[in-house]
């Protein structure tokens, strides 16, 4: 192995190691248990951004993880078409040249992006290769597949059959730009400054007026009523009589309704069914005229009074405003902030528009998809996630799935010239199901279906679905999905509503919710802010200028611009580190804890890129010590040291193990970081030194040697799911030495380490013996006596217990220790520095050892450790909430804790009353 670690050197090449030699692909042995993820499909357009890497990291450790168990792995790949995404991407492309969509026409235009995909659309799986993730490629899937296309499409017909899909006129989420209907998921709500504009509106038939506030005096011209609260008395004479709306040449009603706040505004609402969600459901529920006043590009439409048809909304509201105030109907502008919606995609406000779509009846697909979740068929973790789930599950609205685009699922259904419906897989298909004449004209619908729709589908059509293929009966419903909560409606509640309408069956068995990954203030990531984090830079590191010009290009904005370099600079003067692709995996997976938002910071992931470096000369001491040296696996001549360490690696495996199957990437990672770097590292390797240089015999050396590369072996396998690329080059190497652990060409398709029984006894003397020599560094440190300085320690007060263990431990006492002699007080003890362990006290002579000064200091320091934890411990047991509730062995334990730091504090000030003395 070289000298030091270089991630670099070694990921490119045992990927493609992986890929060539198919070990991602399931293997199909139905006689092994089914473990299947499928992955949530990137946009085609997108690039690998922190949550993806973050994501796609924990699903690649369960793949890994459970692969190594012996299951039968599946992780389906693949790939949104991202409707609304991709087609604004390629008519950028157009519009560079002087073209639009138009221009080509449809078949040309679909045509073109299915080019852009071929060359470019494949760039983020390129990218999930880099973070080292393992799914099975052979079986990678497209949502525009052929067949992927054909299940969506027999979902549509035979949903529309059984009359849970319908078209109907209701109100949607609508950009003026793409002129398209989008989902709440691609509209962002952020509070903007406005205004509150107090309209005057005249009462029918008298001289008086009430005063509307509005938001949007723009909709005004779609009024078809005002409401006020039914018990608000200032208007209750009012209701049932007749607006003149202005400028409309038309009356409204005055209406009651609960919905209306008499404490906001005036407590007088304009209700405009057609451009508002709250007053479309009003004016459902009091049968309110809907009048739609937009064209699709938020302008007037041709059927409003003729002084606004043609003006953009905005313009219009201007106008409206002031022939407001021209005819003394405006009562006052009052400074607002409100939630204003805009497109992710466009960043154009969103329109609510009234406008013919089709539908899912959702509300009959949410009942069972309630009831899976509700008794336990899908298990949610962290569980409460599932009060989110039923609270937007028991509310649920009809699914807006048509789009106004060109890209996509086409819609299949036919219109005939007198607008009738006709749904089927092909217009021959319509034709010869409803007995039309080929001369009857039939025109398809122009829209496509929502993105997810087709995702709904992912679970079984990705497995073959609507076909009764093998990898469906075998990893359908699949083990776990790995999302975030953020579209728990928008796909996971999908998913349960499809998967169990078309199956069946739920489509996972659980359902595990991650966090966001944030910076490290706590604040999203997000281009405008400057604080994204590009995965492939922290793998590959980045210098400054080019992170600069990266993070910079693009923003319209110079001041924007300016802010972010300014930010950028301070942040990362000399650019990112590279620190490879395990360092990322190891941090994502230390900061992943239940449901809870990530706070990455750079400074994490350079501690465990220091972790990889500490287990790359772990193993390069390991190898120094057995490479081309007496190794046999001899279990009789192991010696306590190397028995110690076996026993802390079973407790290791178990914990990885619970903490892996509870979700608990965290704790999983901090069990194995604490027994690689302090218990392997720090102590292991530290106490193999004696036995490998000391006077033993050479079986006994021997069996150390295979131990030292048995451990490193399970390390390496328990690590692996966590860093697949180090442990796979130092596994590689160790199986050289060593054949006989070599079972399997890869250590990624090995067995994962078994738990074995433990030696709790042995642990605690190991434990004490560190102890020992853990009091014995202190005090050189903190009296500063050389490292290399022999010392003469002697004890008293020795158990039974302990005279064994000093026996047992001399040679790792004195070698480690570096002790001159260790040996019981005869008669009446020299000054000296005094550590107790348990009851044993161990007292280092001072003379010519120690600066009194110095001694007295530390001996103060101790007592004021040691006085606060007493007051705490006492406080505890003197409290009968604690001591009448607590297990009595928690109790006894607590007693226990008293009672020895009560003891040292006696030794501490005895010593110091000595060292006073002196």
């Amino acid at each position: 192995m070289k000298q030091s670690y270089q991630p670099e050197q070694i990921e490119k090449k045992w990927y493609q190691f992986w890929e060539q030699n198919d070990l991602f692909k399931a293997n199909g042995d139905t006689s092994k248990e089914p473990y299947c993820i499928v992955i949530p499909p990137p946009n085609i357009t997108g690039s690998l951004h922190m949550g993806h890497a973050f994501q796609d990291t924990i699903m690649d450790l369960l793949i890994r993880y459970n692969r190594m168990q012996g299951k039968n792995t599946l992780w389906q790949p693949g790939t949104d078409h991202a409707g609304i995404a991709t087609q604004m991407v390629v008519e950028r492309q157009l519009n560079a040249n002087g073209q639009t969509r138009h221009d080509l026409g449809r078949d040309a235009f679909i045509e073109r992006i299915w080019e852009w995909k071929e060359e470019s659309g494949g760039n983020i799986t390129q990218q999930l290769r880099r973070m080292g993730a393992s799914p099975d490629w052979s079986r990678e899937r497209f949502t525009m597949d052929q067949g992927l296309s054909d299940a969506v499409q027999k979902v549509f017909i035979e949903l529309y059959k059984e009359g849970l899909i319908y078209r109907g006129k209701r109100l949607v989420n609508w950009d003026p730009i793409l002129k398209t209907a989008v989902s709440d998921i691609e509209v962002e709500s952020k509070e903007e400054e406005s205004s509150m504009w107090h309209l005057r509106y005249p009462i029918a038939g008298t001289n008086e007026y009430l005063v509307v506030a509005t938001t949007r005096p723009e909709t005004m011209l779609g009024d078809t009523a005002v409401a006020v609260h039914p018990e608000d008395e200032r208007y209750a004479k009012y209701i049932g009589q007749m607006i003149d709306l202005p400028f409309c040449n038309r009356q409204i009603p005055i209406i009651a309704d609960d919905y209306v706040d008499p404490e906001f505004g005036t407590g007088c609402v304009k209700i405009t069914p057609a451009h508002d969600f709250n007053d479309y459901e009003m004016g459902v529920r009091h049968n309110l005229p809907m009048i739609n006043i937009f064209t699709d590009d938020a302008a007037i439409n041709d059927e409003m009074p003729e002084a606004y048809r043609g003006l953009d909304r905005f313009d219009a509201r201007k106008q409206l405003v002031a022939d407001f105030e021209k005819m003394g109907l405006l009562d006052k502008i009052e400074p607002h902030k409100l939630m204003i919606p805009r497109c992710d995609r466009t960043n154009q406000i969103v329109e609510p528009y009234l406008t013919d779509q089709w539908f899912v009846d959702a509300k009959t697909l949410a009942k069972p998809a309630i009831e899976a979740v509700k008794n336990k068929d899908i298990k949610f973790i962290p569980q409460n996630w599932e009060n989110t789930y039923f609270e937007w599950m028991n509310n649920i609205q009809d699914w807006c799935i048509s789009r106004q685009l060109w890209w996509g699922h086409r819609i299949p259904a036919w219109y005939d010239n007198e607008g009738n419906i006709y749904v089927g897989k092909d217009e021959e298909t319509v034709r010869r199901e409803n007995n039309i004449d080929a001369s009857a004209q039939l025109s398809q619908d122009e829209d496509v279906l929502d993105t997810w729709f087709s995702s709904a589908l992912w679970p079984f059509s990705t497995l073959g679905w609507p076909e009764k293929t093998k990898e469906l009966e075998t990893y359908y419903p699949t083990s776990v999905l790995v999302t975030g909560f953020d579209i728990i409606f928008f796909w996971v509640a999908r998913m349960i509503m499809f998967g169990l309408h078309f199956m069946d069956e739920i489509p996972f068995k659980e359902v595990y919710f991650h966090g966001l990954v944030r910076d490290q203030d706590g604040q999203k990531m997000s281009k405008s802010k400057g604080n994204v984090l590009d995965p492939i830079d922290l793998i590959d590191g980045i210098d400054l200028e080019s992170l600069v010009e990266k993070r910079t290009t693009g923003l319209m904005q110079p001041q924007m611009a300016a802010r972010i370099e300014a930010d950028t600079r301070r942040h990362f003067p000399e650019g990112i580190k590279a620190f490879g692709t395990d360092s990322l995996r190891f941090t994502f997976t230390s900061l992943a804890t239940n449901g809870r938002d990530i706070i990455f910071d750079v400074g994490r992931i350079e501690g465990y890129s220091n972790f990889c470096n500490k287990i790359w000369n772990a193993s390069r001491f390991v190898f120094m010590n057995t490479e081309e040296k007496d190794v046999r696996e001899n279990a009789a001549k192991l010696s306590h040291i190397d028995l110690w360490i076996n026993s802390r690696l079973s407790h290791m495996l178990s914990e990885v193990n619970r903490h892996i199957e509870g979700y608990r990437f965290d704790l999983a990672t901090a069990a194995l970081y604490d027994f690689i770097w302090h218990e392997f590292c720090d102590w292991y390797l530290e106490l193999t030194k004696p036995i490998l240089n000391g006077d033993y015999s050479e079986d006994e050396k021997a069996a150390t040697r295979y131990n030292l590369l048995f451990v490193l072996d399970a390390i390496l396998k328990a690590l692996h799911p966590f860093m697949p690329y180090i442990t796979e080059e130092i596994w590689q190497k160790l199986t050289e030495i060593e054949s006989s652990l070599k079972t399997s060409v890869s250590i990624s398709v090995a067995s994962f380490p078994k738990v074995e029984a433990r030696d709790t006894a042995l642990e605690a003397e190991v434990e004490w013996l560190q102890d020992v020599l853990l009091a014995v560094r202190r005090i050189r440190g903190e009296m500063n006596i050389s490292p290399g300085k022999p010392l003469d320690v002697l004890y008293e007060n020795a158990s039974t217990q302990d005279l064994e263990r000093i026996e047992k431990n001399m040679n790792f006492l004195q070698r480690m220790g570096r002790l001159e002699s260790f040996t019981k007080v005869e008669g009446t003890a020299p000054e000296s520095a005094v550590v107790v362990i348990g009851k044993m006290r161990l007292l280092i002579p001072l003379a010519g050892l120690i600066d009194k000064t110095q001694e007295l200091a530390r001996l103060n320091r101790e007592i004021g450790k040691i006085e606060p934890m007493i007051k705490a411990l006492t406080g505890k047991l003197s409290n009968p909430g604690f001591t009448d509730k607590a297990p009595a062995a928690v109790v006894e334990g607590e007693r226990a804790k008293l009672q020895d730091a009560e003891n040292q504090l006696q030794e501490l000030k005895q010593q110091l009353i000595k060292i006073e003395a002196l």
